[in-house]
């Protein structure tokens, strides 16, 4: 009968990954706690496997005041072990400790003071299979148990398909990975979504607990991780490193921005992204159940990484605060609805895309906020805008001086000096009540003259202190005008 465990552990050994010593080991510890419940028992045992693969059972025999040393120690062992588990669970442990249920420190017990005899009981084989059979069994559960959890501890933020099992329109998700069922919380599904018992599905592993039945697996269907995992197997681009995915906003269900950039020349990391006819990108939204996609290029100047955040919609022009990180954009009167979306979703999530606090004003409000921040003559202080027209047609994006209309760009300091010398309004700058020269060139009218002291400047210069010395404030805001595009989206 030994022969027949022992080949079953080396099969066991084969098939399930299980080391044999380790149940070897099991073996004996319940063979020892079969032979303490015999009539007549010795008091120190110990099963060991002999030469012939039979399991022998042995007494020890030590003196006695050794015995009792040993017995003192272990006793205060456990219960520092009972004070300690009390410690952490809150709770009084009333086990009560008996001398057969601790275990002695043979280590210190020198081979000389220790006397050994083979006392294996005649049905002592029968034993052996009936308790090989229960330890087996739940070893190989346990030692499962162990390995799964090992194979998926460390693969957390990792995405998964599975099958589902089990579901119901208001309750938790079962999924079944292959070896392990996993859960899918209600929280973590995505509103809208129903998951059809059969169905396969990806989801991202959030979280890999130890339980009582095994290791419990917390999957996401929300986490921004499923979206990058899910063009990496659709991107060829992606997978090889050319391209990478910088940031992910997403509003689970309903829409969301990626910004992507490339690595090589020559490879346009949208394009790559949205595949020939839109065909990988729709693969991914087919996968997220018709959700939204909006692919930005990543860009390291903010003004236009936020300008292309807010796609579709088109942007005129994005102004800077670099200290509170806070961008107001203009934009046409007829995409501002559609730069904010509905319920704001469209600028909430270039907002978490960028991480700049987006403020979004249409072409006629901010004429009206330009207005009545104007100068309004000597004893008023104008912070706003520079007054200055570029070359390019467009007003100049510094902030003016303290008590100026002006910034302290040389060409525009000459405009304040005619208007302090004629008491008028340069030529080739904004009045105060004047609209804004882009949007009278857009609406068809003429547009304001430049000045001849204006026509070198042709992109936004910031404010120099060599340049102004007697009184420069630092700028507040940086404007950068953006070409009106638009970005691929599914």
């Amino acid at each position: 009968m030994s022969r027949e465990i022992i080949e079953a552990v080396r099969t066991i050994e084969r098939e399930k990954g299980i080391e044999g010593d380790t149940l070897i080991h099991a073996l004996e510890d319940a063979l020892l706690a079969a032979y303490k419940k015999t009539p007549g028992a010795s008091r120190h045992a110990t099963v060991e496997l002999d030469e012939d693969g039979d399991f022998r059972v042995y007494s020890i025999e030590i003196p006695r005041d050794l015995e009792e040393r040993l017995l003192d120690e272990a006793r205060e062992r456990a219960i520092e072990e009972l004070e300690k588990m009390e410690a952490e669970t809150g709770e009084k442990n009333h086990t009560l400790l008996s001398d057969e249920d601790l275990d002695l420190d043979w280590d210190q017990v020198p081979p000389e003071q220790m006397t050994r005899a083979d006392v294996t009981p005649e049905n002592f084989g029968r034993i052996a299979a009936q308790t090989a059979k229960q330890v087996i069994l739940q070893r190989i559960r346990e030692a499962e148990r162990e390995m799964m959890y090992e194979e998926y501890k460390d693969r957390e933020s990792e995405v998964v398909t599975g099958i589902v099992q089990q579901a119901g329109d208001r309750n938790n998700v079962l999924v079944d990975l292959g070896k392990v069922e996993a859960l899918l919380p209600r929280s973590e599904q995505v509103d809208g979504e129903r998951y059809e018992q059969g169905s396969r599905i990806k989801a991202v592993i959030t979280e890999v607990r130890t339980g009582t039945k095994g290791p419990q697996v917390i999957l996401s269907r929300r986490d921004p991780e499923l979206i990058k995992t899910l063009f990496e197997l659709e991107v060829p681009e992606i997978a090889d490193g050319l391209v990478e995915i910088r940031g992910v906003a997403r509003e689970p269900g309903y829409r969301s921005k990626i910004a992507v950039e490339s690595h090589a020349q020559g490879v346009d990391p949208v394009g790559a992204c949205v595949g020939p006819r839109g065909s990988r990108v729709r693969m991914v939204v087919s996968e997220l159940r018709g959700e939204k996609i909006d692919i930005i290029p990543w860009n390291t100047e903010p003004a236009r990484f936020v300008a292309k955040a807010l796609s579709p919609a088109r942007v005129r022009e994005v102004y800077i605060d670099d200290e509170s990180r806070e961008a107001t954009v203009v934009v046409p009167d007829d995409q501002l609805a559609l730069a904010i979306g509905k319920e704001g979703l469209n600028a909430r999530l270039a907002a978490r895309l960028t991480g700049w606090k987006v403020d979004i004003v249409s072409d006629t409000e901010f004429a009206q906020q330009e207005a009545e921040a104007a100068f309004g003559g000597d004893e008023a202080d104008f912070t706003g805008r520079c007054a200055a027209v570029l070359a390019n047609g467009k007003r100049c994006p510094n902030t003016s001086l303290p008590g100026s209309r002006f910034c302290g760009v040389p060409a525009h300091q000459e405009l304040a000096k005619i208007e302090a010398e004629t008491g008028e309004y340069a030529p080739g700058t904004v009045a105060p009540n004047q609209p804004e020269p882009a949007a009278v060139a857009e609406e068809g009218t003429e547009e304001a003259p430049l000045a001849e002291a204006a026509v070198e400047t042709l992109t936004p210069v910031p404010v120099l202190e060599d340049e102004a010395p007697e009184a420069v404030a630092d700028p507040v805001e940086q404007a950068v005008a953006v070409e009106e595009d638009t970005t691929p989206a599914a």
